[in-house]
């Protein structure tokens, strides 16, 4: 790790240290609540005694009202607080709270969507899973299809890149990967942090490359050239689209499990914390799978803007920028690394890049 002091190393540690430990309470605080509402007489008493149709529309938000309730002073502390101290923030604490209100009301709406959905089926047929599944995926491709057009805009404004000068560059880059875009969007994204970020999002119709604004206002040309050129490796290997396929599979399995479960009682609507429950338990398992594979494409993504700006050095300051700038935990514990980090850290992948560099150079001696 010798791009980075011990006190580089110990700022990392300050700042995600007291989020794991947050994110560890309010997982077992979330699975706590949930067994006592699908295990106990409460859950019951808090859903109305209505047609099961009424019980499934209204049971979802009064369930997701209390597990927001008792998570929200962790949320509140690590999304809010933690911030501010740290100076990467500039919401102030009324838009914060809007947008937990709207994160709120999207999951509710998904959430119902999914439920009466599943109800219904169990309702009608025995043989619900076989429904049940195809129609999971077609769901979850649906919404990464339309995300970028419906979810995304609720909470950022996406600009073209004003610099015709810097975007003419990295567009003539797009020509250059092989991936060539029309526009790179620009996300207003100093609203509510100090953070940097880039993404892809969205395939066919609605794919589109991201730049958050605060990147911009960091970064230099060569520096954006090299986060660009990372970007359209996602969309060269369509990697959105891969995981998009991922998320199907993993919606299979969930139909799967949740058959397993509640059998028959998948069709009574007084299930929806067991189904909250069951996702909630088989979510560090589907977060370790999906992290591993996403830490692979990224290193594939790094060596494709290596080879396409071979720019080592404009590489290497990206990512010592956005671990600067994110206050990156440049060495995580590795139960945490292993669950949740869908990047190698940025100590990995500059030593990988390097390497990568090196074998180049040998190619080209040879």
């Amino acid at each position: 790790m010798a791009d980075f002091t011990a006190a580089d190393v110990d700022r990392g540690h300050r700042y995600h240290r007291p989020r794991y430990a947050t994110m560890l309470c309010e997982f077992l605080l979330a699975i706590a609540v949930l067994a006592v509402l699908a295990f106990t007489g409460v859950g019951d008493a808090l859903l109305p005694d209505w047609g099961w149709w009424a019980q499934a529309l209204v049971y979802p938000a009064i369930v997701l009202g209390v597990l927001e309730l008792v998570r929200l002073p962790f949320s509140y502390w690590r999304g809010h607080v933690h911030e501010r101290r740290w100076e990467l923030t500039t919401q102030t604490t009324g838009g914060w709270f809007a947008d937990v209100v709207k994160g709120f009301a999207i999951s509710i709406v998904l959430s119902t969507i999914l439920f009466v959905g599943l109800v219904s089926l169990a309702r009608s047929t025995d043989a619900w899973p076989l429904v049940a599944a195809p129609a999971a995926a077609a769901f979850v491709v649906l919404l990464t299809f339309v995300a970028p057009i419906v979810l995304e805009p609720v909470f950022n404004k996406f600009e073209p890149l004003a610099d015709e000068q810097l975007a003419d560059y990295l567009r003539a880059l797009s020509v250059d990967a092989g991936v060539p875009v029309r526009d790179v969007l620009v996300a207003d994204a100093s609203r509510r942090t100090t953070k940097t970020n880039a993404y892809v999002s969205g395939f066919g119709a609605t794919r589109r490359v991201v730049l958050f604004d605060t990147m911009l206002e960091r970064a230099r040309p060569a520096e954006l050239r090299a986060v660009l050129a990372h970007e359209l490796a996602h969309r060269r290997y369509r990697d959105v689209l891969s995981f998009t396929l991922l998320f199907v599979a993993a919606a299979v399995v969930v139909v799967a499990v949740l058959w397993a479960v509640l059998g028959g009682d998948a069709a009574d609507a007084r299930s929806f914390p067991l189904v909250v429950l069951v996702l909630l338990l088989l979510q560090p398992l589907f977060s370790a799978g999906l992290a591993a594979v996403s830490r692979k494409w990224e290193y594939r993504a790094d060596r494709f803007a290596l080879r396409v700006t071979r720019d080592l050095g404009a590489l290497e300051s990206a990512f010592e920028g956005l671990a600067e700038a994110n206050v990156a935990d440049l060495d995580p514990p590795r139960v945490v690394y292993y669950l949740t980090y869908t990047h190698p850290t940025v100590p990995e992948r500059l030593a990988a890049l390097r390497e990568a560099a090196q074998s180049e150079l040998g190619k080209e001696a040879a």
